[in-house]
């Protein structure tokens, strides 16, 4: 492919890039694996804890994006529809599995309002996890106490930092229980890591 073809790409949408792979340019379908692989990391390892599976369902989600791009339609957000095949997968991973291990979050919930709390390791990766602090297993521990429902609307919104609608959408669930269940989730995060981080309760 020529630079010049590679600079037009590149600067398309995803929605634009995924027509352009439906017509057959696999470079489109590239791009968008480059884009989107590391979120999608973070988002996948929020599940399971677990860097090989995470690479493993990682693979998988891009196997499935390129086998089944025909029923790809534009009506729907491209990170909508791919963030939904993660998610079906790691909900399904997550189920077969009892031992969670998660990473640190942004942020949590006060009054019903959003407000950042500063956690160490914020540019967390799977492959240096080894090398986490004692502060990190905390948060984990933390995390593995929460509901599934919880953890998972928790990650999109404060990891993944998707809206409120495209979490509604990702995970078919109503904006009204998805906006309770952050808060929720948020509000039992904050209560039991305020001994770690001295979170102030107001």
């Amino acid at each position: 492919m020529t630079s010049d073809r590679y600079s037009t790409l590149i600067k398309m949408s995803d929605e634009d890039l995924m027509e352009q792979f439906q017509q057959g340019t696999v470079e489109a379908f590239n791009i968008l694996v480059d884009k989107y692989s590391e979120r999608l990391t973070h988002y996948l390892y929020g599940f399971l804890g677990d860097a090989k599976r995470c690479e493993d369902l990682l693979q998988e989600t891009f196997l499935r994006v390129y086998r089944n791009r025909h029923s790809y339609q534009r009506i729907a957000k491209f990170s909508t529809w791919l963030y939904t095949i993660a998610g079906n997968l790691a909900r399904s991973e997550y189920r077969k599995r009892k031992r969670r291990r998660m990473y640190s979050l942004q942020s949590v919930n006060r009054d019903n309002e959003e407000y950042e709390l500063q956690l160490p390791d914020e540019t967390f990766r799977p492959d240096n996890h080894a090398e986490s602090t004692i502060q990190d297993k905390y948060i984990q521990d933390a995390l593995n106490e929460i509901p599934e429902s919880f953890r998972e609307v928790v990650v999109l919104r404060d990891v993944q930092q998707l809206a409120y609608e495209e979490i509604a959408e990702i995970t078919g669930l109503p904006m009204g229980t998805v906006k309770s269940r952050i808060n929720r989730g948020r509000s039992k995060l904050q209560s039991l890591l305020k001994d770690v981080y001295q979170v102030e309760e107001v």
